[in-house]
């Protein structure tokens, strides 16, 4: 079961892992609490719990905010652990999303030091990322930020010691066992090691993001020449 936290006058937060599991890090526990998070977020939904505004979901917590002058801590928490036994009924079926990427050097300034880092080839570590089963996981740090999990460990290298100035939008990035493509031209410490197309943000006002946590992708490669313009909400 996981453990509720009572935020400010208007928020529940539904730990599946708590804070003593990041002092070791457990990728295989982290996938398991972010499935739950992924099936919480989608039964909250289904319920329809009274006062609750809205549930943002992260890798192994989710926060679930409510209308203080409609309900409080007590009600929501009794609310949610009775959606808990439903959650497997309720989930619906990971769209999967095919994205195309550039490896050009011109677009992938990094992709020889992760290769050095990692004692592989350049072909190697494309391969790889490649060959990498990606999990849309969470949303977080920047508007359109979809966290992948799914590296695969022979490519995976930790962050810089320092980030980088105006890495591109569209910019495809690697840190541990995460991926994702930028959409704001901004500082990173992850390793640029491609670039795509694919807008994250569509100029959609009912589908803000094009992915949803629990959604799938599988990356293309594709050539220089197919690069017309990286994605993102800059394109």
């Amino acid at each position: 079961m996981p453990r509720f936290v009572p935020v400010a006058d208007h928020g529940l937060l539904v730990e599946f892992v708590g804070d003593d599991a990041h002092h070791d890090r457990d990728e295989a526990a982290e996938g398991r609490a972010n499935d739950a998070v992924v099936a919480l977020d989608q039964a909250i939904a289904a319920a329809a719990i009274p006062g609750v505004v809205d549930v943002v979901p992260a890798l192994v917590n989710l926060l679930v905010a409510f209308d203080p002058l409609v309900t409080d801590h007590v009600t929501v928490e009794a609310g949610v652990r009775s959606v808990l036994d439903g959650l497997v009924s309720v989930r619906r079926t990971p769209a999967v999303h095919r994205v195309p990427v550039c490896y050009d050097e011109a677009v992938a300034p990094d992709l020889g030091a992760v290769a050095d880092a990692c004692g592989l080839s350049t072909e190697a570590v494309i391969d790889a990322h490649l060959a990498g089963d990606y999990r849309v996981v969470m949303y977080g740090f920047a508007p359109g930020y979809a966290y992948l999990g799914g590296v695969r460990p022979e490519i995976q290298v930790p962050r810089k010691t320092s980030p980088v100035r105006g890495v591109a939008a569209g910019s495809v990035i690697i840190a541990g066992p995460q991926c994702l493509i930028t959409t704001l031209t901004m500082p990173t410490g992850w390793s640029v090691i491609g670039a795509s197309p694919t807008r994250i943000i569509p100029a959609d006002p009912d589908e803000p993001f094009l992915f949803e946590p629990g959604d799938r992708v599988a990356f293309e490669r594709i050539s220089l020449d197919e690069l017309p313009d990286p994605g993102g909400v800059e394109a």
